[in-house]
């Protein structure tokens, strides 16, 4: 019985591994491959060219202003959607009466659509828009303005879009990890005389571990991957002042870079890698078991 079961695993887990080397593995491999040649729409034949491609990364403006950028607006989120998450998750843990509503309110945001997003935005964030107002309306006008244009604080301004719209999903994840803490600590701590601040860092953020670790893990790889919110909000511009990897490899594909955005796209495969595995290991070495 205990051999036909194992056969019975192996039966399901060769398939299994079969479809993810068709679909994912050998796609990746071909696109290491291509990112050493000259792979370009206007030629047929296609040159191997080494590390052409990835000096040129590392020597082209827009490409390390995208890298930056992408850099900012990963430690930006990663930090903002956290500790925004722990402090909603945290209020919203108490016995309020509205609760379960403030709850839905902070949430719902992560469930709408990025284009949604920019529609409100947009207008917001111009230099006539509501938000200007509202700071000229407390006599705050010196704190004005051009979010979308201003090429020194836009990569922030969408940084900060995202962290509006994504700290509810975080949140939730907090709240189940909190909810999964026995009360029976806290009240151990209260007896001991230990107040709310010394019961938060020495019973919640232990215990908490494995719900930041998920945490940090979707944020940092989300903040690297950027795309979206910047394409929808300010299409990389103004000029290239807000361009991140994700649309420097749509741009390079759109004008027939293929291996040049190829290049970028397994740059982008390995920064997230590099620093995602390490510090998974490390955090997950610093959980603790109730």
């Amino acid at each position: 019985m205990k051999i036909s079961k194992k056969l019975y695993s192996y039966y399901l887990i060769w398939p299994a591994l079969l479809i993810y080397s068709i679909f994912f593995v050998l796609p990746a491999l071909a696109g290491l491959y291509y990112s050493f040649t000259d792979w370009r729409l206007d030629r047929e034949a296609i040159k191997f060219i080494g590390w052409d491609n990835f000096e040129r990364i590392f020597t082209d403006r827009t490409l390390l202003l995208a890298i930056k950028n992408t850099a900012i607006f990963a430690v930006v989120t990663v930090i903002g959607k956290n500790l925004l998450g722990i402090a909603l998750a945290v209020g919203l843990n108490m016995r309020l009466k509205t609760r379960n509503l403030l709850r839905a309110i902070f949430y719902s945001p992560s469930i709408l659509s990025v284009l949604v997003i920019s529609i409100v935005f947009t207008p917001m964030l111009r230099s006539d828009g509501t938000i200007n107002r509202i700071f000229e309306a407390v006599g705050l006008p010196s704190l004005s303005q051009a979010w979308l244009t201003n090429p020194a604080i836009v990569i922030w301004t969408v940084a900060f879009v995202s962290i509006w719209q994504h700290t509810g999903f975080q949140m939730a994840i907090y709240l189940a990890g909190l909810q999964s803490i026995s009360k029976e600590y806290y009240e151990a701590a209260t007896i001991d005389g230990a107040g709310s601040w010394r019961s938060f860092r020495s019973i919640t953020i232990p215990l908490l571990l494995p719900a930041i670790n998920i945490n940090l893990m979707l944020t940092l790889i989300g903040g690297l991957k950027v795309f979206s919110e910047v394409f929808v909000l300010t299409g990389g511009g103004p000029g290239n002042a807000s361009q991140v990897v994700g649309t420097i490899i749509l741009r390079s594909f759109g004008e027939g870079s293929w291996g040049l955005g190829t290049a970028v796209n397994t740059l982008l495969f390995a920064a997230v890698t590099i620093i995602a595995i390490p510090l998974l290991i490390f955090m997950r070495r610093k959980e603790v078991s109730e």
